[in-house]
């Protein structure tokens, strides 16, 4: 985007440049390493660069020896010269930034309304808007399946127990997935595999572990009706002896998090939810890749809870009969959270190419998530079609709009081009 044309030091010197280096995120010079031939002669060293020359003394460059190793300093506009603390002075080189991009970048960083490029994404075309969604859902897959990849190393390499953290995790739906992460870390499922036939034991097991069956973890208005439940007591009597026989310790009660949590949300019910799918006896790492398609994932995922969580709100808390089977859209959320990351870690992990395409091929089979994110997008003309550009713009509005790092995204590079 910058005019082309010469590149001249302000004493008159012509400046190549052989190699850029790297760049420099932390302390220090701003590029590591350059190779640049300066009237003739190539140096290498590294290269600061600065709004204004003067910038040098506002940072204190000039009393800072990491910085006697610059071999050119790059300015946007030069007002003084500048020396090392060594008392070199160092070749200078301006580089204007042209008017059109740098109106269009203080447009880009001061809009309000989100998306920021909203103006330019009608004008796009359709295959540089499909090559930078591709990238956006490659990197947010690595994230996944790189968090996966830890979980699976804190398990003592237990892809099962990996699973089920996931799994765990993506039950949570954003507002408990940090505590479901933690309990689902907490469960052993070594302990769990002796009772998995008795769905009570393994509830207990459950909502014991996630330190919802001490009375005094409840809150006053919840504590006496549950004293006086015998569903409650009788979990208390089945967690206590799990306890005595696997030296169990729960997790903190207050991490759990329940203000304006619908009641189909709360931790009781998704707890219940999870002890059913465990119980199944469906939900392990083999069932699920034996599943052809989304059509079956779902009918593995489609989950309801124990007889007593279709009565009852929270302990001794009574309402009317519900069915509470998880959601369709509840179904997908977890596979698009859960099962193609841990597919594709387990992928990577026995490098096998055709497991990486079912991964990418699922998401590509499942509908566009609905969200604020996908909605705004929509509004200002970008056509989302499935769950692999849903993810895709997730992974652009919380890695680079919320970022500001428009300078590394393709739609904000298309709108600092713009030229009036």
């Amino acid at each position: 985007m910058f005019p082309l044309k010469p590149l001249i030091t302000t004493d008159g010197m012509r400046v190549e440049v052989i190699d850029p280096g790297l760049q420099n995120t932390d302390a220090g010079p701003d590029f590591f390493n350059a190779k640049v031939k300066l009237g003739g002669t190539m140096w290498a060293g590294n290269v600061e660069i600065h709004d204004s020359s003067s910038d040098w003394y506002v940072h204190g460059h000039d009393h800072d020896a990491a910085y006697d190793s610059v071999v050119l300093h790059v300015v946007c506009r030069a007002d003084r010269d500048v020396f090392t603390s060594g008392g070199k002075r160092l070749p200078q080189l301006v580089l204007g930034i042209p008017e059109s991009v740098f109106i269009n970048y203080a447009r880009l960083v001061s809009e309000d309304a989100y998306p920021p490029c909203h103006k330019v994404i009608p004008t796009l075309p359709r295959l540089t808007v499909h090559s930078f969604l591709s990238r956006l859902t490659a990197e947010r897959m690595e994230r996944k399946l790189t968090e996966v990849e830890q979980r699976t190393a804190l398990c003592s390499g237990s892809w099962e127990q990996a699973l089920f953290m996931t799994m765990a995790r993506s039950f949570g739906f954003g507002i408990n997935s940090d505590a479901f992460e933690e309990w689902g870390r907490a469960v052993p499922l070594s302990a769990a595999g002796h009772h998995r036939d008795d769905r009570r034991m393994i509830e207990a097991l459950f909502l014991g572990q996630a330190g919802l069956l001490d009375a005094l973890n409840l809150p006053p208005s919840q504590r006496d009706a549950a004293l006086a439940d015998d569903y409650f007591l009788t979990l208390c009597r089945e967690y206590k002896f799990l306890c005595a026989k696997f030296g169990l310790t729960p997790m903190p009660a207050g991490r759990w998090r329940w203000l304006r949590l619908r009641p189909q949300n709360f931790p009781y019910i998704r707890l219940s939810q999870l002890a059913e799918l465990y119980c199944s006896c469906r939900c392990g790492l083999s069932a699920l890749l034996d599943c052809k398609d989304v059509d079956a994932l779902r009918d593995i995922l489609r989950t309801g809870t124990t007889s007593y969580w279709q009565t009852h709100l929270s302990f001794g808390r009574e309402c009317k009969q519900r069915t509470l089977r998880l959601t369709t859209a509840s179904a997908d959320s977890i596979i698009i959270n859960a099962v193609v990351p841990v597919f594709a870690a387990y992928a990577r992990h026995r490098c096998d190419e055709h497991l990486t395409r079912r991964a990418g091929a699922l998401l590509e089979a499942l509908p566009a998530e609905r969200n604020s994110i996908v909605s705004s997008w929509n509004a200002c003309g970008l056509k989302v079609k499935n769950a692999a550009d849903s993810q895709a713009l997730i992974q652009l509005k919380r890695c680079y709009c919320d970022r500001k790092d428009c300078l590394r995204c393709r739609f904000g590079y298309e709108m600092l081009r713009i030229k009036k």
